[in-house]
């Protein structure tokens, strides 16, 4: 069986997905992600706990470690790299060690053992957008 010369019809085919997934990556290739990742002279990291202010830290390069104790236990933060992660937690299921590395704002670390929240946001005076509510 001789192999299957492709048609004009395939080609153009073949040319319109290429062209297609070119306009869907390109934007976000050249976006300035990569830049909007750098740029947190503005970001802050709010710990809560018990759903109260508990300490608010600036979001650095430079490592920085700390450590919440609270009644119910410790949870044991990194701040790096333009980002924070929860390293250690003497919590059952250290279900919030799993959250890995966070750099957005509005991005979240939880430990609802020891009532803790680890979240990126900004400084005061600037809002972030809010994607939903639950109360």
């Amino acid at each position: 069986m001789k192999g299957r010369m492709l048609k004009k019809g395939d080609l153009i085919l073949i040319g319109i997905v290429v062209a297609a997934a070119v306009a869907f990556i390109a934007p976000g290739y050249w976006s300035g992600e990569e830049s909007e990742k750098n740029h947190i002279e503005n970001r802050v990291v709010h710990i809560e706990v018990d759903g109260k202010a508990y300490k608010t830290l600036p979001l650095t390069e430079e490592e920085r470690l700390f450590t919440i104790r609270t009644d119910k236990g410790f949870n044991q933060v990194k701040i790096h790299d333009g980002g924070v992660e929860m390293l250690d937690a003497d919590c059952p299921d250290k279900l919030c060690l799993g959250f890995g590395f966070v750099t957005r704002p509005g991005q979240q670390i939880v430990c609802l053992p020891h009532r803790v929240s680890v979240f990126i946001g900004v400084e005061s005076g600037e809002e972030l957008e809010v994607d939903d509510v639950v109360g």
